[in-house]
């Protein structure tokens, strides 16, 4: 029956990433992804990373998780109207608790079509655990969600490279996330950027590199 149901769950998506994420490390990925130092180290990024922002009230994260960074705007942008795409179960019934279950679309990023755009659309942590091949439409998806900002924040390599996570392969990528999409989309220009060190003594967060794009 277990086998049945693996390949149920493989036939729901249509990468191998998918079904990662949405299946056990996508749940066990919970629990070491919370907590207050997390929530003031996602504070801190977002205070630097959108200073150069005006008049968001509303946002869409892709790949939300419990919602750590939904709370961490939700304190910089009182009354915020924050939307989320995620597609594992176990994390969709934490993030009820963070936003309205009506702004939670609880599928694939591949899957969701965007039915209006936000002042602000983020993803974080997300594009380096997808498959290559989807970027392209993603890269659409992210763009098409966005009346005005968009924040990426991921690890940065000037050429694309894989690299194993946590002891699986093809589940880890690096590249130029935000180049590529202003190379596809001219509309998209960079607004802000910076870096993150896992060693910082404040607020660590895992080498990532912010880039903050507006839509012109």
């Amino acid at each position: 029956m277990k086998k049945v149901a693996d390949q149920m769950e493989q036939d729901r998506f249509a990468t191998e990433q998918e079904t990662f994420w949405a299946g056990e490390f996508g749940t066990s990925y919970i629990a070491r992804n919370q907590g207050d130092r997390l929530l003031a180290a996602n504070l801190d990024l977002f205070a630097k990373a959108l200073r150069q922002t005006g008049g968001v009230s509303n946002c869409l994260e892709f790949g939300a998780n419990v919602g750590m960074n939904m709370k961490a705007l939700g304190l910089l942008f009182p009354g915020i109207d924050a939307s989320a795409v995620e597609i594992n179960d176990e994390a969709v019934q934490q993030l009820v608790n963070v936003i309205p279950a009506e702004n939670i679309h609880h599928q694939s990023i591949l899957d969701y079509v965007p039915s209006r755009t936000f002042d602000l659309t983020l993803i974080k942590g997300v594009l380096i655990h997808m498959s290559p091949d989807v970027l392209p439409q993603v890269y659409d998806t992210l763009v098409a969600a966005t009346a005005r900002y968009l924040l990426v924040a991921e690890y940065y390599d000037p050429a694309p490279v894989a690299l194993p996570y946590r002891g699986h392969e093809g589940r880890l990528f690096k590249r130029d996330f935000a180049g590529e999409i202003m190379d596809r989309h001219p509309t998209m220009r960079l607004r802000d950027y910076g870096f993150v060190y896992h060693r910082d003594p404040l607020f660590p967060q895992d080498d990532i590199t912010w880039f903050l794009m507006e839509k012109r």
